[in-house]
């Protein structure tokens, strides 16, 4: 599996971000953004779960197992095979933390039960809170909240490889970071495949590294790739 991005560019509210960008991302491998605030890194996100459309270029998963029935080679659909956690949290605060896990289920495709929810955000800690309506969370249970949509697949019938992750450890303490750096760990060694947009470390050796906002242009150097738009 091969997440292809093929002379991809990118408007938001007008403004050119992303101007012809090409990368290739394989499974077990993580592709850290980096770049200054409106560099695009959230726009770059949004596009390639399918929340944007480009202004131009192709975005494809090439190789997925999804597909092997249909040739093995043929194009997967990336917002069907994703699952995006936003630099907001995205969750409905008059709603306890398991019904919010229960909701995110159903728009993953694979509906789950409330204990199913109580057993996933057992995974970051969160069992005990999983009656608790979110509004009265703070901001880093929140967030360990959202987060939990990355292992709902160990509970209920859904597959999504690709992980698009917006400032994944904002409001999170030492221990949830590197809770949540385990878990990314696992996830690519399984050969799933992770974008994340940050500045801050997260504790993944080897990741790979595209800066955005750069006036050096774009180049794949051994540290990385620098883009400018």
């Amino acid at each position: 599996m091969k997440l292809a991005i093929d002379h991809l560019s990118c408007r938001r509210a007008g403004r050119l971000l992303i101007d012809d960008l090409t990368l290739t991302i394989a499974g077990g491998e993580a592709l850290v953004v980096k770049g200054p605030n409106g560099a695009g890194k959230s726009t770059l996100l949004a596009t390639l779960a399918g929340r944007l459309k480009p202004a131009g270029g192709t975005i494809r998963l090439v190789g997925d197992d999804a597909t092997a029935g249909r040739g093995g080679e043929e194009d997967a659909p990336l917002a069907e095979r994703a699952v995006l956690v936003g630099h907001r949290d995205g969750l409905k605060v008059a709603l306890t933390a398991a019904e919010n896990l229960v909701f995110a289920a159903a728009m993953l495709g694979a509906p789950a039960t409330p204990a199913e929810a109580a057993a996933a955000l057992g995974v970051f800690g969160l069992a005990h809170l999983a009656d608790i309506p979110v509004g009265y969370l703070s901001a880093g249970q929140r967030r360990r909240v959202a987060l939990t949509r990355l292992v709902l697949a160990r509970f209920v019938p859904v597959d999504r490889p690709v992980w698009l992750l917006d400032e994944p450890t904002s409001a999170l303490d030492a221990t949830a970071q590197e809770d949540l750096a385990h878990l990314m760990r696992q996830h690519l060694a399984g050969g799933g495949l992770i974008v994340a947009a940050t500045h801050l470390p997260l504790g993944l050796e080897g990741a790979r590294s595209l800066t955005l906002g750069s006036q050096a242009g774009y180049h794949d150097a051994a540290d990385g790739w620098e883009f400018g738009a």
